[in-house]
């Protein structure tokens, strides 16, 4: 069977393949599985390695990175899931040879007390953004802002979920859903990442032709760390009694973030408002421990945790073994709409 063959039933192109014979570490995990799956169906087995052409695979070097929590005290175990993430990597992927650092400063001003003696070959930033000061101390150390609450002067290199898009996929899913009034709402509303994605819905359900309305809570106070602070559970209440007088009647709703939607959707039903019935809602976020406590299944949004954790370690890697590259590189992940049948089904 030619490489051209494995190519074209795998959806891929002929150097994907060579890659995922030669280079496998190199190549995505969907597309790796759909060229194994081809090579297997037809008994496809690669010559050996010292009669194949092209690169050859070899053991990437280790790298000691840290993760820098920004605003967040020590040991705070909500902030264990980059490590989940990153472990659930490296155990499908070889490449991912990284000795994790996990770093904590109470604020953007401060930087971690044991980062000079961590010997880090780059860092990995998360958070709130650190102040002009604390990026100039980290000047010699590469390093990558990852997620959110970038603002538009951040001046390094970032990777980030596509929150504008986020933002359009939920209005185009009301939209198809056949709703012609629609709402956002939202905690948080000066979190950077709720911001793009209320504006880009809004944008686009004015282009669809829908009415639709904002309704947002209060701003966090200045300089208080999302990574500190509970959600506001209260004040679904009230966004609740706000949503329920706009005119025309909301049946199709978008929450950016999901981490207010249980108690928001438990004041809809105290309210008289039955899910599937009176409203339609889809989520921004998918956070299985939050989505499965839920009263119903909305639709969701899920952010691709696992490739963004594997884009900004790439990335990061990246910079690392070029430091003399200047400029800015950002690179954003696209979201997945993930309908309440696939939101339910069981992780394969």
């Amino acid at each position: 069977m030619l490489i051209t063959e494995i190519a074209h039933q795998a959806r891929v192109s002929p150097a994907t393949v060579s890659r995922a014979i030669n280079q496998p570490q190199l190549v995505a995990s969907e597309s790796l599985a759909r060229i194994r799956a081809v090579m297997q169906q037809h008994n496809y087995v690669p010559a050996p390695l010292n009669r194949r052409r092209g690169p050859k695979s070899r053991q990437p070097e280790q790298r000691r990175i840290g993760v820098w929590f920004v605003g967040a005290k020590m040991n705070n175990p909500s902030l264990n899931w980059f490590q989940d993430q990153l472990l659930q990597v490296q155990s499908t992927d070889p490449r991912y040879r990284v000795d994790l650092r996990v770093l904590f400063s109470n604020n953007p001003a401060e930087l971690p007390r044991n980062i000079a003696n961590e010997n880090l070959d780059g860092v990995i930033v998360q958070g709130m953004e650190p102040s002009p000061e604390c990026l100039a101390k980290l000047r010699e150390i590469p390093h990558v802002w990852f997620m959110t609450r970038r603002s538009p002067d951040y001046p390094g290199d970032y990777v980030e979920p596509n929150n504008a898009e986020n933002g359009r996929m939920a209005a185009d899913y009301l939209k198809e859903r056949g709703h012609k009034s629609v709402a956002v709402i939202s905690t948080d509303p000066d979190y950077s990442a709720i911001v793009a994605r209320n504006t880009a819905f809004v944008e686009r359900a004015r282009e669809l032709g829908l009415a639709v309305h904002t309704v947002l809570g209060q701003p966090n106070p200045a300089g208080v760390s999302y990574l500190e602070i509970s959600p506001l559970h209260g004040e679904s209440d009230s966004l609740a009694r706000r949503l329920l007088e706009c005119t025309p009647k909301v049946t199709g709703l978008y929450l950016p973030v999901d981490h207010f939607c249980g108690a928001f959707f438990r004041a809809l039903r105290e309210a008289g408002r039955k899910p599937g019935k009176d409203f339609d809602a889809i989520l921004g976020n998918y956070n299985p421990v939050i989505y499965h406590n839920l009263d119903h299944s909305p639709a969701a949004i899920d952010v691709n945790l696992p490739l963004l954790v594997r884009k900004v370690v790439d990335h990061l890697v990246w910079r690392i073994e070029n430091p003399d590259v200047t400029g800015r590189i950002g690179i954003t992940v696209s979201p997945r709409l993930m309908t309440p049948d696939a939101a339910t089904s069981p992780a394969k």
